[in-house]
């Protein structure tokens, strides 16, 4: 089901029927030209791959952004609430309101870092929110909260910019919200908790899906874009290495890479991506570090499912953003209730991301669903189960210029500094095969900027 459009959707083809095709080519050389890629690693090879655009855009009525708005802000506090927690006093256990056992099951919680305090005590500086419509109801619905390394951001960003170079009349007619000041938000956050000394954005490197982000940002936000060999730490002290040969005191790190690679010395000793002795520097409260190392736990698939008993315990509220229906095979009684619904179920691998780890019961044979039964009762904490969301599709323009409706979500952004600000934008993704209900772009999925319409005033 397509869905609903908002009259701002007739003007927006109003004007695109008048544009000559050219000029639908001319953006794509744009992209060409900008190296907007995502790339992708199969079968163990690096694919530098184009990230598929599509021009129509996803239009995101004022309302319904002050609703976004509102129930992301909430959900990013009383996350941020409980990672303070379960890096120290830990109350939300004691009082019986997750289970114990099943946070300290997971990898993802770094008991090694209790009670290591961070800048201005936030957690969650940067956050992507992936969001669908369900066309029952036409209510938004979490699917995930990403709170580690969140991508995607640039994306839209670069789009708009070159969408505004080459369709200026879009945005001349259309009361569209502005989001190119982005990368200036992004500084302010950098420079909130920074610690003394300059803003560096750590990559793995260029064979990085989200390499090209990672530059993009460094580029637009002024902060310095380095790799682990560009840093050292000396007396709890990171430092950059600059060209000349000096060092260049470093107070704030916005890291896209993960815990176990950030610190041969603290986690895998084989990585060669991260930089030797960092976390002392982060112990030692000389350093902002973005996002918080032990931001995993919030992360994980199945401390999801307790999102709305936070939001209540935390804050005393009611959540304003629902989560998708969510069965824990933790629990007894929601394992039964897998098992027994496997075939009309989606059923997701706690620790994975990107939609690996992700099946459709429907789509198994009776020995797969039987397979997939055995895993579960073997590892009950590996798993959580949901309801399948019939949520809406977007048209999209295919090479003859037909519109065709594919799955669409929706990444919003935060970012949390003095305040937590949500981005008047995002990333929409869509699925590439129209039967397809996987968007992410890290299984080919493609990508449409978001329109976040202004207020009538």
């Amino acid at each position: 089901m397509v869905e609903s459009q908002s009259p701002l959707y007739d003007g927006f083809k109003s004007i695109l029927n008048t544009i000559d095709p050219d000029r639908v080519k001319e953006l794509l050389s744009y992209m060409r030209t900008e190296a907007i890629n995502f790339n992708l690693f199969k079968n163990g090879s690096f694919i530098e791959r184009k990230f598929p655009f599509d021009i129509i855009p996803r239009i995101v009525s004022a309302t319904e952004f002050d609703y976004l708005n509102r129930g992301i802000q909430q959900r990013m506090y009383a996350i941020n609430l409980f990672l303070e927690d379960i890096y120290s006093d830990q109350k939300i256990l004691k009082d019986g309101i997750i289970p114990s056992d099943f946070v300290f099951a997971s990898k993802a919680f770094l008991p090694e870092f209790m009670n290591t305090p961070v800048s201005k005590n936030i957690r969650i500086h940067i956050s992507g929110i992936d969001l669908v419509k369900n066309s029952v109801g036409d209510a938004w619905v979490v699917l995930e909260d990403n709170l580690r390394v969140p991508s995607g951001v640039s994306y839209p960003l670069s789009i708009r910019k070159l969408t505004r170079k080459v369709f200026p009349e879009f945005f001349e007619t259309l009361p569209i919200q502005k989001v190119l000041d982005y990368p200036q938000l992004l500084k302010k956050t950098m420079d909130h908790v920074n610690t003394g000394g300059i803003n560096v954005i750590l990559t793995p490197g260029r064979y990085n899906s989200a390499f090209y982000e990672h530059s993009y940002l460094a580029k637009e936000s002024g902060a310095v874009f380095a790799t682990g060999d560009d840093l050292v730490v000396e007396n709890n002290i990171l430092y950059f290495k600059t060209f000349q040969g000096k060092r260049a005191r470093v107070g704030a790190v916005y890291r896209r890479l993960d815990d176990d690679a950030l610190d041969p010395k603290a986690f895998h000793a084989n990585s060669l991506i991260g930089v030797p002795n960092i976390t002392k520097a982060y112990r030692a409260g000389n350093l902002g570090l973005m996002n918080s190392i032990g931001n995993g736990i919030a992360d994980d698939k199945g401390i999801y499912y307790f999102v709305p008993q936070m939001i209540r315990y935390y804050m005393g509220e009611e959540p304003i953003l629902q989560n998708a229906p969510t069965y824990l095979a933790f629990f007894e009684k929601d394992r039964q209730y897998i098992i027994q619904n496997l075939r009309t179920l989606v059923i997701k691998d706690v620790a994975e991301a990107g939609g690996y780890g992700v099946v459709f019961g429907s789509q198994l044979s009776k020995s797969e669903r039987e397979n997939l039964k055995n895993a579960i009762l073997k590892e009950p904490r590996r798993f959580i189960a949901q309801e399948v969301i019939e949520f809406y599709d977007i048209e999209c323009r295919n090479d003859l210029g037909q519109l065709i409706p594919h799955k669409a979500d929706l990444r919003m952004y935060s970012l949390y500094g003095e305040e937590i600000v949500v981005w008047p934008g995002g990333l929409t993704r869509y699925a590439m095969d129209p039967k397809s209900y996987i968007v992410n772009s890290s299984q080919g999925g493609g990508f449409k900027d978001t329109w976040v319409l202004k207020e009538n005033r």
